[in-house]
């Protein structure tokens, strides 16, 4: 049997996609030992070490922008525009590049969360290309019109490209792709035990009044930490360096800790609307509260599956940015749908990597 050596492109868009794809790679890695990773994103290294355990090689590269923004919320359209016009023209030595790379590593199977030219790339070199998303760039952009229709179209093309894509729950059609696998949730599980969280943190509060803050590897520069004044006795998580130094506020600087690794410690994860945090608390039964988020096409997606799925709490922009907060205080509301959702979807996809070897 040929070793695995998987070549794993991660689109360069905030941590979400990073550290989705990074708990996969780390259950491949679990299941199937002498597979190679070769990790390709713009993502630190540090970031992937926080879930990946083992050796992996890191190619630092960005052949896809996402969307360019300041913060969690504040999108640059022109500047993301610019850059997309830049990787179309770029394209054809961006592929020969990536190519002669995965010729030289005798790379076997690509895995792609959600690089529009990691399927162009595959085709040219020869070797299947499977996705991995809720989403398509070509959705967000096809979104906001105008010049981005033509962008749109053209990475729908490539998505065409792809052999297979595994789709996650709370997605949008994805009708690009021909050949598409529903899964279950991916993302990290915590790697501390809870009552260690508790002891290093000492976080005292009762569980229900243990809350996460987490909005992204962007971060977001308005959180209104004011308000936990309004709150003496329960105890508050931010991963955020700027924030300020509160009583009840714990700042979380060391970068072997994620967010996961608290939420079991936690009654409520306070959030945008992100894959990661909102499949992770799902898979451990923690509620979210969130943000809505206009002109992002996917946020719809998530937080119509957070309300299928999760105990829940949707806030306006106002209720988080220019209320006191008495939303901690209220009753949540209840996942629509009786039945479980699926959070296997790391195990699917290894063990689909491994019999494809």
């Amino acid at each position: 049997m040929q070793r695995p050596i998987i070549y794993f492109a991660i689109t360069s868009h905030g941590f979400g996609h990073a550290t989705r794809s990074a708990a996969v790679a780390a259950t491949i890695q679990k299941l199937c030992p002498e597979a190679l990773l070769i990790m390709v994103t713009a993502a630190p290294r540090w970031l992937l070490e926080c879930y990946i355990k083992g050796d992996f090689i890191h190619r630092p590269r960005a052949y896809d922008v996402g969307v360019i923004q300041a913060d969690s919320f504040s999108m640059d359209k022109q500047a993301t525009l610019e850059k997309l016009l830049e990787i179309k023209k770029k394209q054809s030595s961006i592929i020969a590049s990536e190519v002669d790379f995965i010729h030289q590593n005798r790379v076997n199977l690509i895995l792609t969360d959600i690089p529009f030219l990691a399927a162009e790339i595959g085709k040219a070199a020869n070797v299947p290309c499977w996705a991995i998303s809720n989403f398509g760039w070509d959705f967000i952009y096809r979104d906001w019109g105008g010049d981005f229709i033509d962008i749109a179209d053209w990475i729908g093309e490539c998505y065409q490209k792809c052999d297979r894509l595994f789709r996650l729950p709370f997605h949008e059609p994805m009708q690009a792709f021909n050949n598409i696998t529903d899964i279950g949730l991916i993302g990290g599980s915590p790697f501390i035990d809870a009552e260690e969280i508790k002891s290093k943190w000492q976080i005292t509060a009762p569980r229900e009044k243990t809350i996460l803050l987490t909005f992204g590897g962007l971060g977001l520069q308005q959180i209104p930490y004011q308000n936990l004044v309004n709150f003496p006795d329960w105890q508050f998580i931010t991963f955020d360096k700027s924030a300020p130094d509160l009583p009840n506020l714990i700042k979380v600087n060391d970068i072997n800790i994620r967010p996961v690794d608290f939420m079991p410690v936690c009654g409520k994860v306070v959030s945008k609307p992100g894959f990661g945090t909102f499949a992770e608390a799902t898979k451990l039964g923690v509620p979210i509260i969130s943000v809505t988020r206009d002109n992002f096409a996917e946020a719809t997606f998530l937080l119509e599956g957070i309300k299928n799925y999760n105990y829940h709490q949707i806030l306006t922009p106002a209720e988080l940015f220019e209320s006191s907060w008495e939303f901690l205080k209220q009753p949540l509301k209840e996942p629509c749908c009786k039945e479980k959702i699926g959070i296997d979807g790391n195990e699917v996809i290894a063990k689909a990597v491994n019999s494809e070897q």
